[in-house]
């Protein structure tokens, strides 16, 4: 009887064969056929695969062998083009099957047509944009799936919401444009193909867009692969509650002031009230504070300013909401633009509303921006009520789900009971590649000279390392300190969080050799840094979310007053999470060597501490520098 998985991922299989650098994994074959069983009777898997274990060709093989219509929904954009691009094709191809793929993303990503041309015949442009305009309008001309991606341009480039539609905006089957759209014809695309990679963001808008009685957005499945699966609940929160965000505020009223030009250029007064809209913006956000900050709605509620400014904003939204009815019917820009403000008002009513205790409500700053935010305390009924409603197989995936054994951290958030629940180790040779440090005479992570022992060891161990290293921090506070105190140090180049955009800072980084990485939560998970030029990865404290978080702080509150423990059911769960996510940075290949060093004392001090060590790689283990002096002597000596 024959073994499509053996022969294809098995130690003498077909990838085996022809692909050069290929290793057979009993990991990677043992995914493989638990996602195979799953797609074939049906049901849940939970599996957790740790690093090295090749899981994206795991689920991919039986996914396309399955002969059923297949989503993979990923974490990222970068991964979704791998996996569409690279990895895909890659086995299609090695396989000989006539499957149809398509690649989907938000509707952000895809430039809009109709626009590109409002920004081209817009003269009030500042140079900068303007140049921007043309740029794009000539890539336009060439491109066929609209993809901003293939565009040279950093992804927060003030062009690309004047270029690209939100679901607020989007004309629909009005727009002139309708036929040749970009999205349309991805969404096509998708819809005729048998195996479609999207990402969770487009997942979870897809679900919520259900939930609320709209069309799907999504083509229907037999198969859902969630891959980075960690992620899933925190972005499904996103999409189940409501935002209101000031660039949608500001967008607005600036496209009222573009289609006024367009439609309605005998009514001067509309441009008041959008200026009206713009004013009361900008003013919320003065009120707001000048810092950088998420905080929880009650401290907007008990500030008078804040307050206050909430009220004119909503006073203004009426104001440009009764303005564009008395043109309604002139012409479609504006009656869309009518239908955003209509919502947008709704949104503030319901967050200056009564609070529902089944909801969180809060708002953050950053920069000239705010976003306010109503997110359910639990989403677990609104996944599991669709989950009900389609019967497709699941296979979620990541490479940090599980709690040592336990995967509830994960499952029990998103509702899920009945799922088969697999974990297959690093078939990496962490006793051999790895030493974990834990240093002594580490000051207590509260005290005020904790930053400054943890650049004192820093800069010993990148005398080992030779740079070559991350280090990791809790906040953005420690991690500024870090690196004034940090540069005249060392003469290693120096690359922190935040002087560029982080791909720009990856990709310097692996190109330099030598570099020493500063960053926070978004260089914790999704970097693959393989070689030399990663030899060294080093955590500040034990990742434990701030409790202020006002997502976290109600969760905590709803939490104990149900009788459960926060600290052993909530905090320490995500937080072991979240270290395994920071040291999985350090070894990507069966070559790599490296070193962790966990400066936090909390680790061996605390009775807690065994739930960190138990979920990190069997790594050797010291709390001497000597050790790692001779560990990166052998590296240099190699």
């Amino acid at each position: 009887m024959s073994d499509p998985i053996a022969e294809i991922l098995g130690p003498s299989g077909l990838l085996a064969r022809r692909l050069d650098g290929y290793r057979h994994r009993p990991q990677q074959e043992a995914m493989a056929r638990a996602v195979a069983e799953v797609l074939a009777d049906g049901g849940t898997l939970i599996c957790e695969a740790g690093t090295g274990t090749g899981k994206t060709f795991a689920y991919l093989v039986p996914a396309l062998l399955s002969g059923r219509k297949v989503l993979v929904s990923t974490g990222t954009k970068n991964l979704q083009d791998q996996l569409f691009h690279r990895d895909l094709p890659l086995i299609r191809d090695l396989l000989h099957l006539p499957v149809r793929i398509a690649l989907l993303k938000g509707r952000a990503n895809y430039l809009c047509r109709y626009r590109l041309d409002l920004a081209v015949d817009d003269d009030r442009q500042p140079p900068d944009l303007r140049r921007q305009v043309l740029k794009v309008r000539d890539w336009a001309a060439a491109t066929r799936s609209g993809d901003v991606g293939e565009l040279a341009l950093p992804e927060d480039a003030p062009i690309w919401p004047v270029v690209t539609s939100t679901s607020d905006n989007c004309l629909g089957q009005d727009c002139p444009d309708w036929t040749r759209c970009h999205l349309v014809q991805a969404r096509r695309r998708a819809q005729e193909a048998d195996l479609v990679v999207i990402n969770h963001h487009l997942l979870c808008a897809d679900l919520a867009l259900r939930d609320q009685g709209f069309g799907e957005i999504l083509p229907g499945a037999d198969c859902l692969i969630v891959d980075e699966a960690h992620q899933l609940a925190e972005i499904a929160g996103g999409f189940f509650g409501l935002a209101l965000s000031s660039r949608q505020l500001l967008d607005l009223a600036r496209d009222v002031e573009t289609e006024h030009r367009r439609e309605a250029g005998d009514a001067p007064a509309l441009v008041e009230r959008a200026l009206g809209l713009r004013r009361a913006t900008l003013d919320l956000r003065l009120a707001l504070g000048e810092e950088a900050r998420r905080a929880p709605w009650q401290e907007l509620a008990a500030d008078r300013d804040a307050v206050a400014g909430l009220t004119t904003l909503a006073a203004r939204l009426a104001d440009l909401q009764e303005g564009l009815q008395a043109l309604s019917g002139r012409g479609k820009g504006l009656d869309a633009c009518l239908a955003r403000c209509a919502d947008l008002a709704q949104r503030v009513e319901v967050l200056g509303g009564e609070p529902d205790p089944e909801q969180i409500r809060w708002f953050e700053t950053q920069g000239k921006g705010f976003r306010l935010h109503q997110t359910p305390l639990r989403v677990a009924e609104v996944f599991q009520s669709h989950r009900a409603r389609n019967p497709a197989a699941w296979v979620l995936t990541s490479a940090t789900l599980a709690v040592g054994e336990s995967f509830a951290h994960f499952a029990q958030p998103l509702g899920i009971e009945d799922a088969r629940t697999e974990r297959w180790e690093s078939p990496f040779d962490y006793p051999r590649q790895a030493l974990l440090l834990v240093p002594q005479g580490m000051p207590d992570p509260a005290s005020a000279a904790y930053v400054g022992a943890v650049v004192e060891l820093a800069v010993s161990l990148l005398g080992y390392s030779r740079g070559r290293a991350f280090l990791l921090f809790t906040s953005h506070r420690a991690l500024r300190e870090a690196a004034e105190r940090l540069a005249p140090r060392i003469d290693y180049p120096l690359l922190v969080q935040g002087s560029a955009p982080r791909s720009e800072l990856l990709t310097r980084f692996r190109r330099l050799g030598n570099a020493v990485l500063l960053g926070t939560a978004s260089f914790w998970e999704g970097v693959d840094v393989r070689g030399e030029a990663l030899s060294c990865v080093i955590i500040d404290k034990l990742p434990f979310a701030s409790p202020g978080d006002p997502v976290l702080a109600a969760r905590i509150d709803a939490l104990r007053q149900e009788g459960g423990n926060p600290f052993r059911d909530l905090q320490l769960p995500q937080a072991v999470l979240t270290l395994k996510q920071g040291a999985g940075r350090l070894i990507r290949d069966a070559r790599d060597r490296g070193v962790l060093a966990v400066c936090d004392p909390r680790l061996l001090a605390r009775s807690y501490g065994s739930a960190f060590l138990d979920s990190l790689p069997p790594m050797s283990r010291t709390r001497e520098l000597a050790d790692v002096a001779r560990f990166f002597a052998t590296d240099h000596e190699r």
